[in-house]
């Protein structure tokens, strides 16, 4: 599916419902569909500059698997808060967010456009509609989880969530040990879900006037795309990279936690054979979009479908 022509008819539609400088345009949707493509069309029509928002795209270390723009997407347009820490560090969604405005403010200091793109829901929605207050990090309770992790796994810690915060366990993968442990530790702290906590604070503090629009693409295309870009960065040698992040002894860094990255370590440690790496990356990529979209229906999105021939905005995505 070539999907350049639709694209550019989206990004004037986008540009024309932007035209107002203090609209903050926001490229959300699954993993994989175009976001990048669509924020540098976007760019080039209103003079933007692209602030990535992926909690993978933040580290330097990272780089194949990880999604970030292209030597030619560069080019096109300028890009921030890519590879702006190191996978030894933490970023949450407050430092994010605290990075998040400097950049927004530097760009408009310039009289350019800020153009919001990225897939990471929870940081989009933080530096747009606000942050709950949450309690302070126990490095107790934290040394407490990675120890039932050890000794039990990530479902067993996934599982605990789930008696606790069944609505937070529903949107968090298994395999994410951090955001499952944080929400365990917040209940633990409080006494209340973290889901409860975001619903009482609704997300209502509206910190920027943003407009979320996002691309779907439609099965047999989506998996095709996927399958294609996971073979390409396997075969340049992302399963090589991980290796020496292993070697460094950063293997439990949060960013080899992430979706297709999980799966490579697996593949380095000799517990998944290399003819079944693609597609079990894959897969766990679709279950992860699927989340995304989950998430994205709390949000006003347009949405264009790759294929439909004419931009028709929904107000949420269909089901997976």
């Amino acid at each position: 599916m070539s999907a350049a022509p639709e694209l550019a008819s989206f990004a004037d539609e986008l540009a024309r419902t932007c035209a107002a400088s203090s609209i903050l345009p926001a490229i959300v949707g699954p993993t994989g569909s175009g976001k990048t493509a669509l924020a540098c069309a976007l760019a080039e029509r209103i003079g933007g500059e692209v602030i990535s928002v992926d909690s993978v795209q933040v580290y330097r270390e990272v780089n194949l698997g990880s999604g970030k723009p292209s030597v030619d997407e560069l080019a096109r347009a300028p890009h921030h808060l890519v590879s702006v820490a190191s996978v030894t560090e933490t970023l949450d969604a407050g430092r994010f967010v605290a990075l998040a405005d400097r950049a927004i403010d530097d760009i408009r200091s310039r009289g350019k456009r800020p153009i919001l793109c990225g897939g990471t829901f929870l940081w989009m929605k933080a530096l747009v509609e606000g942050l709950a207050e949450m309690p302070p990090a126990s490095e107790d309770l934290r040394a407490s989880y990675k120890r039932i992790e050890s000794e039990h796994g990530r479902a067993h810690l996934h599982a605990m969530l789930a008696e606790v915060d069944p609505v937070s366990a529903s949107r968090l993968a298994p395999n994410d040990f951090v955001r499952v442990s944080r929400a365990l530790e917040v209940h633990a702290l409080t006494g209340t879900p973290l889901s409860e906590h975001h619903a009482k604070h609704g997300f209502r503090t509206a910190r920027h006037a943003a407009h979320y629009a996002g691309i779907l693409v439609p099965e047999p295309h989506y998996t095709a795309m996927l399958t294609a870009r996971v073979e390409g960065w396997l075969a340049a040698g992302w399963a090589d990279e991980v290796e020496e992040l292993r070697r460094r002894g950063l293997g439990g860094c949060r960013a080899l936690q992430s979706v297709g990255f999980a799966e490579v370590s697996a593949f380095v440690a000799g517990e998944l054979p290399r003819e079944d790496l693609p597609g079990t990356i894959v897969r766990a990529t679709r279950v992860f979009a699927r989340r995304q979209r989950t998430w994205l229906k709390s949000a006003s999105v347009d949405w264009f479908t790759l294929g439909a021939g004419a931009n028709d905005p929904k107000r949420s995505p269909p089901g997976a």
